[in-house]
């Protein structure tokens, strides 16, 4: 694949349509921030644990990147790696190669060295951004381990952190680069290939998912009609920077608005709720992960929150009674968009939903992403027919495809065109969307299709219980059964037993009931953030392979 590839651009009849309707905006998010820097230098852009970061500051790093960037002689659309905790320098270092026409190719902080390596073979990448310590590892070990696995031509680029190291200089393999005289490439267009990140996939190796920055731009207009978002927020992002939910909240959404984002490099919801506090946070946008995790910190150790006016989140299944404690604790609603990182949003609940359709559903289909259902097993479409089924979208929000993958490319699609979530959803008739459960999560014992989410969701509302999740064992009777994982909150004591009794004593279905329990101080995560699956099915097969 090349950066002249027609597989990477946009039919120009549908982009003339998303630009006529207002979908899509022709000005880039490097030239909005560097309206930013002449109209508001001052201003905060980035709150993080090194301090402020105003407009001024990111347009210059910006510009430091993409100068050094052009010393080295490749080609306009080359794909360069991005590999920094999140912060200030993160986004610099995306508008930068922005600016300097090269396609990010964007990496969660997280990811082990076998997935860096993945994903780098896979998008091509000629070099890797980060600083010059990542995790335990140095960067020249980093890139020595790299161009070990098949990458012996990668360029490693050690930026500084802005914010504390300013004046220190970028350096390439290990040299520093003096201030570049080399003309750059032209910038990247909002309708061309900007950025390639990966799946957060609890499965398997990710897949790379190729973005345009006009569908987050979209994505942005959905969220601040939906939030009543204005200058005057302050966003508190909690979700990586090279994952879709972290793009929006973090790069796109508070840019486009000019107001100011608070980061944190890791996360912890002790210290997400003293931000909280301390900036006067007005929009929380995370994984249901964290907000749980938040919840539970705040029953130990209270806060005054009253300055949040909404959350978005999502991600994972939302559960409705700990999403009802956040509003009534805040006093702001939770809202969240129902989508992937490929498809961007199918539906959405609004500030103008009842409670009850906020927490209970994914909110109002969204009527220019032509949302139809399929039947999962014939890839037959049910819309007219059914009200449940496999949920698949056409719109200003879709990403590209997948980066070289045919083989997924050709299962992402339908044979006319629309791209799907594996999902299983309902669509009732005032078009409000509940999911029922994933078709690579149901549970199938003894022919019966059990959801882990809504399992998870039951068992949830346990008041010792902080977060669990729910996985199967292979069994020879059976098929499968199910197996919870969770971690219980300060001074309670879960047993399999006592799950099972206030699952009963909530009338929840037998078919159900955990019948292998595992307590633990915390699950698995993903690089994404979210519970690792994979991990858990894997320990859940090994821990009672003699059991099943």
């Amino acid at each position: 694949m090349t950066d002249k590839d027609p597989a990477l651009e946009i039919d120009p009849a549908r982009a003339r349509e998303y630009y006529q309707k207002g979908y899509w905006e022709k000005e880039t998010i490097a030239e909005r921030v560097a309206k930013h820097a002449r109209e508001k230098a001052d201003a905060v852009a980035y709150y993080t644990s090194h301090g402020a970061f105003t407009w001024r500051d990111y347009h210059d790093a910006s510009e430091k990147i993409a100068d050094a960037l052009s010393s080295i002689g490749l080609e306009r659309g080359d794909r360069i790696a991005v590999l920094l905790p999140d912060g200030a320098s993160v986004h610099a270092a995306f508008v930068g190669l922005e600016k300097a026409g090269f396609v990010i190719v964007g990496i969660g902080i997280r990811a082990g060295l076998s997935e860096i390596t993945h994903i780098l073979n896979r998008t091509g990448a000629r070099a890797v951004i980060s600083h010059a310590s990542i995790r335990d590892l140095s960067a020249e070990d980093l890139a020595s381990n790299l161009r070990a696995n098949d990458l012996p031509d990668l360029f490693s680029i050690v930026i500084p952190e802005f914010q504390t190291e300013k004046d220190a200089p970028i350096t390439i393999n290990g040299k520093p680069v003096t201030q570049s005289t080399s003309e750059r490439h032209a910038p990247r267009g909002p309708d061309e290939l900007f950025m390639i990140n990966s799946t957060s996939g609890t499965t398997g190796l990710p897949k790379c998912v190729m973005h345009t920055q006009n569908r987050w731009v979209y994505f942005h207009k959905l969220a601040a009609e939906a939030g009543n978002f204005s200058e005057a927020d302050i966003f508190l992002g909690l979700v990586p920077a090279p994952y879709g939910f972290g793009l929006w909240t973090a790069h796109f959404s508070p840019t486009l608005l000019g107001c100011p984002t608070v980061l944190m490099d890791r996360f912890n919801a002790k210290h997400a709720l003293d931000l909280v506090e301390m900036h006067k946070v007005s929009v929380v946008c995370c994984v249901s992960t964290q907000f749980i995790m938040m919840l539970n910190e705040r029953d130990e150790n209270p806060r005054d929150l009253t300055s949040i006016r909404c959350m978005f989140t999502g991600g994972e299944a939302v559960p409705a009674k700990r999403a009802a404690e956040f509003e009534d604790i805040t006093g702001g609603a939770v809202l969240q968009f129902y989508g992937s990182n490929e498809t961007g949003a199918l539906s959405r609940t609004t500030f103008s939903d009842s409670q009850e359709h906020r927490l209970t559903t994914a909110g109002k289909i969204i009527d220019e992403m032509q949302v139809r259902l399929f039947d999962p097993e014939t890839g037959a479409d049910i819309t007219d027919t059914a009200s449940t089924g496999q949920p698949g979208c056409k719109g200003p929000a879709l990403c590209l495809g997948y980066w070289n993958d045919p083989k997924a490319n050709q299962s992402l699609y339908t044979k006319d065109g629309y791209m799907l979530m594996g999902d299983i959803v309902s669509i009732n008739e005032d078009g409000y969307l509940r999911v029922i459960g994933r078709t690579s999560e149901f549970i199938i014992r003894g022919g019966k299709n059990i959801s882990a989410a809504a399992v998870e969701e039951a068992v949830a509302t346990h008041p010792g219980i902080a977060l669990a999740a729910v996985v199967p064992v292979p069994d020879t009777v059976f098929g499968e059964r199910v197996c919870l994982y969770a971690s219980p909150k300060p001074g309670f004591e879960i047993t399999l037993e006592t799950v099972v009794d206030h699952l009963a004593s909530n009338g929840v279905s037998k078919e159900w009931y955990p019948e292998y329990f595992v307590a633990v101080d915390e699950l698995p995560r993903s690089s994404g953030g979210k519970v690792s699956k994979a991990a858990l099915k894997e320990d859940a097969k090994n821990r009672f392979a003699t059991k099943a």
